[in-house]
């Protein structure tokens, strides 16, 4: 389990983090998720201990991963932007991340090196964007660690390797309970595959839930009525967003579900229908509300 508690992480004068605290189960694939410059790599780097924290604690399993080596060989990450040696080739690779993670399975270094289908005797910095991720990859899952970091995992993937990808990920969080962070901006693969979210803003935590938890206070709502929209709605109800096309009216509300579709019926519309919000409405709509003009967006 990672735990962060009141997390303060300080650049000369700027303060990248304030005050963070959030949590991700054992077993369980937590998304981070904000807008550019929110904090989501440094707290990414403090997680695994490349960063010494200004204020609170980062723990996983109990123990603190600042200065903790035997800790770090639990935890493996992929950064957005890989480093690969000059000269290195996979093969390389696996040579040198068997020496610093005793977990290293050379049997899954195999197995996966026949679904990436990639020469492990080329030099890495031969290969494209989408096939040096696929290697780093191959070298993580073969560490077999318990908690696993990443940060844009899929950029530069195409689809299909995509999917092969989040299937190896899966598959080791159910068979393993392997702990994942999760940091991208394609809020669509996280929906798919993550448990919980937590939006960072301006590093801090705009909210942290069960991904289903997220959507049971937020709805989207189509709305008709004969006469125009009744203004006392705006008084009895939450309207995040209000959007017009003709008669219909398009509603982003917070509140009790059953207590929306009451004060919606009690002015006899002649159509209201709930619509499923997606993650990336949740993260605009919520941004929204702290000062983001997604105006023309939303229209």
């Amino acid at each position: 389990m990672i735990q962060i508690d009141a997390l303060t992480k300080r650049f000369d004068e700027h303060v990248a983090l304030k005050n963070v605290s959030l949590t991700v189960e054992k077993g369980s694939v937590y998304g981070l998720v904000g807008p550019n410059g929110s904090g989501k790599t440094t707290l990414i780097k403090c997680l695994c201990g490349v960063y010494r924290t200004d204020g609170g604690q980062i723990t996983v399993d109990g123990e603190a991963v600042y200065d903790n080596a035997l800790l770090k060989e639990r935890i493996a990450y992929i950064p957005d932007d890989l480093y690969f040696p000059p000269t290195f080739t996979p093969k390389d690779m696996a040579k040198l991340y068997s020496s610093l993670y005793p977990g290293f399975s050379e049997e899954r270094y195999r197995e996966l090196g026949q679904l990436f289908q990639l020469d492990e005797t080329k030099r890495i910095a031969r290969f494209s964007k989408g096939m040096q991720k696929q290697v780093a990859f191959w070298i993580l899952m073969s560490c077999r660690p318990q908690v696993i970091i990443l940060d844009e995992p899929v950029d530069g993937l195409d689809p299909v390797m995509r999917k092969k990808v989040w299937s190896i990920l899966l598959r080791e969080v159910e068979e393993r309970g392997v702990t994942v962070l999760i940091s991208s901006h394609n809020l669509r693969e996280l929906e798919d595959v993550c448990d919980h979210v937590g939006i960072l803003h301006q590093g801090e935590v705009l909210l942290s839930k069960a991904l289903s938890d997220m959507k049971s206070d937020t709805f989207k709502l189509q709305v008709a009525f004969d006469e125009g929209f009744p203004e006392v709605l705006h008084q009895e109800l939450d309207i995040l967003n209000h959007t017009e096309s003709g008669r219909v009216h398009m509603l982003i509300l917070r509140g009790d579900r059953q207590a929306i579709m009451e004060a919606i019926a009690a002015q006899n519309p002649i159509l209201a229908d709930l619509i499923p919000l997606t993650l990336e409405e949740v993260f605009i709509y919520e941004l929204g509300g702290k000062g983001y003009d997604f105006k023309n967006i939303l229209a």
